[in-house]
């Protein structure tokens, strides 16, 4: 059994997910690996954005994922960068889109 996240978007989904197919690569369904992110625009008029959830990517490298989380970032909002002590990388935020990220680097020693 696998979880498939779906987004909804207040009119800016083509937009959105030709952004994230720059930065992550694949198509636009953003199939990467075995991991499926799906989304459209909002059937409902009173759409107020994406709340109580987040997108939470792993890299296993933590250039790339710096990289990844610079990119996201772009007219964004940052609301945490930085080593923990699970990771030598986590930051989380939310893009110019409304989707809220958490992004971490799962290593070895900090698996």
């Amino acid at each position: 059994m696998a979880f498939h996240p779906y987004l909804y978007f207040g009119g800016n989904c083509a937009e959105a997910f030709t952004r994230y197919q720059g930065i992550f690569g694949g198509e636009l369904t953003m199939l990467t690996g075995d991991a499926l992110l799906m989304a459209s625009d909002s059937y409902d008029d009173g759409f107020d954005g994406m709340r109580g959830m987040c997108v939470h990517w792993v890299s296993n490298d933590v250039a790339e994922a710096q990289r990844v989380f610079g990119e996201l970032m772009v007219g964004g909002d940052i609301t945490a960068e930085g080593e923990e002590f699970w990771t030598p990388f986590y930051a989380s935020g939310t893009d110019r889109f409304g989707t809220p990220w958490q992004i971490s680097v799962e290593t070895p020693d900090h698996a």
